[in-house]
């Protein structure tokens, strides 16, 4: 009998077997209020809504960023559109923590679908007005962004870790 070498000989297939695995490793960490506590009882601290620490981020990132009075115009469409993709988080993500003792799992899934959606569609609508404040920017500006948005620099240091 000929032993087959590449389990996967289709690259589309390689692609979505990854793909699932990945999901399927984000979707099991995404909702940690499933997990069963050994106390029920036992209150856990208020978190800080997503809208909140969208305000506390743009205050921020206008005094990091040293956004002039020239660019208060361009500044204010980015804050509009982080404020808009703070709201659409919440309301899904608290419509998904309303409904999580009921949901079967494909509702948990399409729940944490539209999610994901929400954030890609978020991001989307954030590049077009962030390039427009960007290229308005200084070099010192711009270096400055590019710092505090490279990919991990940010999000690390809002959960507590460090590089």
């Amino acid at each position: 009998m000929k032993r087959i070498t590449r389990q996967f000989t289709n690259p589309t297939a390689l692609v979505i077997s990854a793909v699932a695995f990945f999901i399927t490793i984000a979707f099991a960490m995404a909702n940690p209020s499933r997990a069963v506590s050994a106390d029920p009882a036992q209150k856990t601290p208020a978190k800080v809504s997503k809208v909140d620490r969208t305000e506390a981020r743009i205050k921020d990132l206008q005094a990091k960023l040293k956004i002039t009075p020239a660019q208060e115009e361009l500044w204010n469409k980015v804050t509009q559109v982080m404020r808009d993709n703070a709201k659409t988080m919440e309301a899904l993500h608290q419509a998904r923590v309303e409904k999580t003792k009921t949901m079967t799992t494909v509702e948990d899934l399409k729940s944490y679908s539209e999610i994901t959606q929400a954030h890609a569609d978020g991001l989307k609508n954030f590049i077009p007005v962030f390039e427009a404040l960007y290229a308005s920017m200084s070099d010192d500006q711009k270096k400055d962004a590019d710092t505090l948005f490279r990919f991990g620099g940010h999000h690390r240091k809002a959960k507590g870790r460090s590089k």
